[in-house]
């Protein structure tokens, strides 16, 4: 009971959000376990605990800090130059499957630092290159960072600009191929085999077989490779294929198979001909598709609405900060004709983007199509309150990355205190504005947030203290005076788990 009571206390005190700098600190010493790298990984923290984190001589501390999702990455740049390279890997790539919803990006700086990189790290665990790999699969470089680099000083840089070759514009691809770094050059030359339908056909059998839809879908095809697609009935990846030929997307548009001509019926490059045809296609989705085409004139439209359809109101995909390029999205007044159209999908397409101005916010707060007000809650910082509850409260799936947006709902929310679904009770039991708690709940997570609510006056945590079902959310609740954190861990540092008396609170009070 002794060794369990501390461990509960010691989580706790490390995710109230009230518990002073002074007091995370003690929690990264090695009396606590793997506690302190859990607190450092997975909670908002103050300056000075970060700075005491940065310098932390324990490598797992400072990793730990890396993969920290709260703390605004610029205050990480240190661990870009990290003397271990498995602390600059873990900046790299913070992430552990499953992918979580939001990726943000890092700051320039840090990507101009593990880019350019000389080695791996003191300790030798990993390369320089493999940080890179890690770096390149983690999707916390922009678009906007591989164009801004086309015209760097530092001809790495530059070369690492091909990496995205064909989000450059022709401009950038034309001054790379004439780089006066030799280089920069080959690297461009061998970057731009995916614009000559030639070599992508001579390269095609040398890449492996779960890459070459990718190849097929994304690079320019030779007339022969085009036919030999036909021929063995692999034209999926040519529907979206941006350099298919004319020829190929008309016999595409009249595939025996629905799933291509749907692919096909929103392409910008249609013909009105081939419009009007597939808008009386015997199947809803590719009807539907077609009615889309007045609003994918470019194939950065196309790409936002094909982003969007399919998907489903249980989706979860990945969801990136928005390119500050303009350049990458379509035009504000393109969403906004998205928020009022008849079609669903592209109120979704509208209601994914999140500079939509406030007052279509509201039309498509109330929009009959669920999947609309997910997203709406999912992409807009705006999304009423009542919306992020709602959706909260229906689809589950949704919940962990609710309650991590900034507007989501905290109080009012009494009239759930008794529903059915613990996870609904759980977040009620947290409001501050309860009569009173269900710290006696039969769900431990619900006791546990019930536990940790301010509005549980110093004393009534006392008693919560000595009981395994609520020790845990008692040390989290922000009421807890700083002494009394203070005593609970002097406690499992000497070993009882007994909390102080009177007297010994008394003493352990400053004057």
């Amino acid at each position: 009971m002794s060794d369990l009571l501390c461990e509960l206390w010691l989580r706790g005190v490390a995710f109230n959000p009230a518990a002073p700098s002074d007091v995370l600190i003690r929690l990264m010493d090695q009396a606590a376990g793997d506690l302190g790298q859990l607190m450092c990984k997975d909670r908002d923290l103050p300056d000075a605990v970060i700075d005491a984190a940065l310098r932390h001589p324990e490598w797992r501390i400072r990793g730990a800090l890396a993969r920290n999702q709260h703390v605004d990455p610029s205050r990480l740049a240190p661990l870009a130059t990290d003397p271990s390279g498995l602390v600059r890997a873990r900046l790299a790539n913070p992430y552990l499957r499953p992918w979580p919803r939001w990726v943000r990006p890092l700051p320039d700086d840090i990507l101009v630092t593990l880019l350019t990189a000389q080695n791996g790290g003191e300790d030798g665990k990993v390369t320089a290159n493999e940080i890179i790999w890690e770096l390149d699969s983690s999707r916390q470089i922009p678009l906007s960072f591989f164009r801004s680099m086309a015209g760097h000083e530092d001809p790495a840089l530059r070369i690492r600009a091909t990496w995205r070759w064909e989000s450059l514009t022709p401009a950038q691809r034309a001054g790379l191929l004439d780089d006066p770094d030799p280089a920069v050059r080959e690297t461009a030359q061998d970057r731009n085999w995916e614009l000559d339908p030639e070599r992508v056909e001579a390269e095609l059998p040398s890449i492996r077989p779960s890459s070459r839809p990718f190849v097929l879908g994304r690079c320019a095809l030779s007339p022969a490779l085009v036919e030999q697609c036909f021929a063995d009935d692999t034209v999926h990846p040519l529907a979206r294929n941006p350099h298919t030929p004319a020829d190929a997307v008309a016999r595409l548009a009249r595939h025996s198979e629905a799933k291509v001509r749907a692919m096909v019926a929103a392409r910008p490059d249609l013909g009105p001909d081939l419009v009007a045809e597939l808008r009386e296609d015997p199947d809803e989705d590719v009807r539907m598709r077609a009615r889309l085409h007045p609003f994918s004139r470019t194939w950065i439209e196309y790409d936002v609405i094909d982003r969007v359809i399919g998907h489903g109101p249980e989706c979860v995909c990945p969801i990136t900060e928005p390119d500050p390029d303009p350049a990458t999205l379509p035009s504000p007044g393109w969403f906004a004709a998205c928020a009022v159209s008849g079609e669903p999908v592209l109120r979704r397409v509208a209601a994914s983007w999140s500079g939509l101005p406030a007052e279509l916010v509201g039309t498509l707060a109330q929009d009959d199509d669920e999947e609309v007000r997910i997203r709406l809650v999912c992409n807009h910082p705006c999304a009423p309150s009542h919306l992020l509850l709602g959706v909260f409260v229906t689809r589950p799936d949704h919940r962990s990355d609710l309650l991590r947006l900034p507007g989501f709902p905290r109080t009012g929310l009494t009239h759930l205190i008794g529903h059915p679904d613990p996870e609904v009770r759980a977040l009620a039991a947290a409001d501050p504005t309860l009569p009173r708690p269900p710290v006696d709940d039969p769900d431990e997570a619900v006791r546990r947030a019930a536990a940790a609510n301010p509005i549980l006056p110093p004393e009534a945590l006392e008693t919560l203290l000595t009981a395994p079902r609520t020790a845990e959310g008692a040390a989290a609740n922000p009421s807890l005076p700083v002494p009394r954190m203070h005593a609970l861990l002097d406690r499992c540092r000497n070993g009882a788990a007994t909390p102080p008396t009177a007297a010994g609170r008394r003493e352990a009070t400053p004057a």
